[in-house]
């Protein structure tokens, strides 16, 4: 039997994918109409340019934002003493 925290935190898991799937839908309905035409009749490299930069501009920030979250939670933490932990086990 599984218990309450285990499927509230199922339910959220569950929340987290289906939101980030219906984005992923709503993602694509975003392109403009100039966009579209622009690319569309321009020759392969300036598509294969248009790639190529989407890349860089989505990578990088990626990365960074990926590195920050994996430090605030390695640091997560230090400013609670080993010894104090179960006195503030309640405070906000």
């Amino acid at each position: 039997m599984l218990s309450r925290t285990n499927i509230a935190r199922r339910a959220r898991q569950v929340l987290a994918v289906s939101l980030v799937l219906a984005a992923n839908l709503t993602a694509h309905g975003q392109s403009c109409a100039l966009c579209y035409t622009q690319a569309a009749g321009a020759g392969h490299r300036f598509v294969q340019g248009l790639r190529t930069g989407i890349l860089v501009l989505i990578v990088p920030p990626m990365f960074m934002s990926l590195g920050i979250t994996i430090l605030a939670y390695r640091k997560r933490n230090r400013t609670v003493d080993p010894g104090e932990e179960d006195a503030h086990k309640n405070d906000w």
